[in-house]
């Protein structure tokens, strides 16, 4: 599964109305309407959108006729895989009536557009542990962490014994970060996934 890398926009003339298209990687549902409310084009006579995050979706029509606009940008998100990322497309009336077929064409056409424009990211699951250590232990541990691709530590807490550490990591990789602390600490210290 694929994200955009940093927000894109493309504009096109259909039949002498603009539209343009601007899309926003976004991680979650806020962003998502703090997006929708940055790049609405006030004077445009509609803003439609779409996003997804993973099985969650909302798109709208802004006026336009029901299913004409919102719809055909969710399709153009989801027949290019994409997730975590929100598409809206302002049109500016330029006097020829489009009709349905030609409404979805052009918003769906125009958001397409403009996410193959964009440059994507691939979205690896992550995972959230913890990671209880020993002072003599801290130092080494998050060294191999650091130096473990893919591997963000997050934060650290200091306990009376040490520190308990929390980071995140690639799902396919948990068992190797498992190990790698097993392994590093003798034993001593141990991964605790986040349910």
């Amino acid at each position: 599964m694929y994200s955009l890398e940093r927000p894109i926009s493309l504009e096109q003339i259909v039949k002498k109305s603009r539209f343009r298209a601007i899309a926003v990687p976004i991680a979650g549902e806020l962003e998502a309407k703090q997006a929708l409310a940055a790049h609405s084009q006030g004077d445009a006579n509609h803003n439609c959108w779409a996003w997804r995050i993973g099985q969650t979706y909302r798109f709208g029509d802004d006026g336009e006729p029901s299913g004409t606009a919102g719809k055909p940008i969710l399709q153009a998100i989801d027949g290019q895989s994409l997730d975590k990322v929100i598409v809206i497309v302002a049109r500016w009336f330029g006097g020829v009536l489009l009709g349905t077929g030609g409404l979805i064409r052009a918003y769906g056409g125009t958001a397409a557009a403009c996410l193959r424009a964009g440059e994507l990211v691939e979205l690896v699951p992550t995972l959230e542990g913890t990671i209880s250590a020993a002072f003599s232990d801290l130092a080494i541990i998050k060294a191999r962490l650091i130096a473990f691709e893919g591997v963000q530590v997050l934060s650290e807490r200091f306990t009376g014994a040490g520190a308990e550490i929390t980071a995140s990591f690639p799902e396919a990789k948990s068992e190797e970060v498992a190990r790698l602390i097993a392994d590093t600490t003798s034993g001593r210290s141990a991964l605790a996934i986040k349910q």
